[in-house]
């Protein structure tokens, strides 16, 4: 492992090594698939793999504005990988969408007729999105494996492709960027990387999930403000609740990680069951569609009012007809 400017760059079995040892206390539903475009493979010499990923950051921060380097993870052609952006924050990547996911950004231009991906960087790709899906228990699906092709740019919906959309992560990835070339070339090769079933389903003692009202929100070793802080969670994070002790609540199923529950608010977990549900800027047919979410979508319900749920942390309303509580 080498470390520069604040990132860590590893090869993938030290990468899958790293991954298990996290703790991330965030839940996380999605892995998004993206391609760079720029930087290309023509700008990649096998040592400057530092080099790019800081000009990365300073792109997304100086032309985009944004706070940090957009994706979690870098996948780059000889197939070492990158970590970015913290885990413990979404990502930057799929607008409207960035929510409880983690992003992969593929070093290369994948469109046809463009970089043809290296063997090494494809089975990078196919092991590390396994080894996510492992460690978040997230089901291999066009629901939650998704590609930045699949969503319109200027409203974030899903529309699998249509409309106004980017190629990304690119029309030769994989066999192309459709629905139906992930299903029938990329998930099947990822399913060979999986070890045990994927269900998606919470686990048995989990007691209920919980969100992030402050702005930053320290973990500790144990149920009290002088136990040492062991990291941090920040506003709007969806976090596991296991075990609750006077106003604290434990984060981990496995190791002593608690929160002040006073900053945590009870949450709960659905899936939308009709084709595709209206999302509205307030809890009524009144306010205007602000965007869409599609069938068998997980969502949480951050609040809810007169048969309407908020769906994130901002002004985000759906019907509770159209969804199935599941936790």
């Amino acid at each position: 492992m080498e470390t520069k400017f604040g990132f860590l760059l590893m090869p993938v079995a030290a990468f899958k090594t790293w991954l298990s040892g996290q703790d991330i206390a965030r839940t996380v539903l999605f892995i998004q698939q993206h391609h760079t475009f720029s930087p290309a493979y023509c700008h990649f010499d096998g040592q400057n793999h530092f080099a790019l990923q800081q000009s990365m950051k300073h792109h997304h921060v100086t032309n985009n504005g944004w706070s940090d380097i957009g994706q979690q993870l870098t996948i780059f052609p000889d197939g070492k990988v990158a970590t970015g952006r913290s885990m413990e924050r979404a990502p930057a990547c799929i607008f409207g969408n960035n929510r409880h996911a983690v992003c992969i950004e593929n070093v290369g231009f994948f469109d046809e007729h463009q970089d043809v991906m290296n063997p090494a960087q494809e089975e990078a790709i196919l092991e590390v999105t396994a080894a996510l899906c492992q460690k978040f228990n997230i089901p291999i699906t066009t629901d939650r494996i998704v590609y930045h092709h699949w969503f319109d740019l200027s409203t974030g919906v899903r529309t699998n492709g249509s409309g106004s959309t980017k190629s990304c992560p690119g029309t030769n990835f994989f066999g192309g960027n459709s629905l139906d070339n992930c299903q029938n070339h990329f998930l099947p090769r990822l399913r060979q990387k999986i070890t045990g079933p994927l269900d998606g389903v919470p686990p048995a003692a989990l007691q209920f999930y919980g969100w992030v009202t402050a702005n930053r929100l320290n973990i500790r070793k144990g149920p009290k403000a002088s136990f040492d802080i062991i990291g941090q969670s920040r506003l709007g994070a969806v976090l596991r609740i296991y075990d609750q002790k006077e106003r604290w609540y434990k984060i981990s199923n496995s190791k002593e990680e608690w929160v002040y529950g006073n900053y945590v608010q009870k949450i709960h977990r659905a899936t939308v069951n009709t084709d595709v549900l209206n999302v509205r800027s307030g809890p009524s047919t009144q306010f205007h569609v602000v965007g869409a979410v599609l069938q068998n979508q997980e969502v949480f319900a951050y609040e809810e009012k007169d048969g309407w749920s908020r769906i994130g942390i901002d002004q985000q309303w759906v019907s509770n007809h159209f969804l199935d509580i599941t936790s």
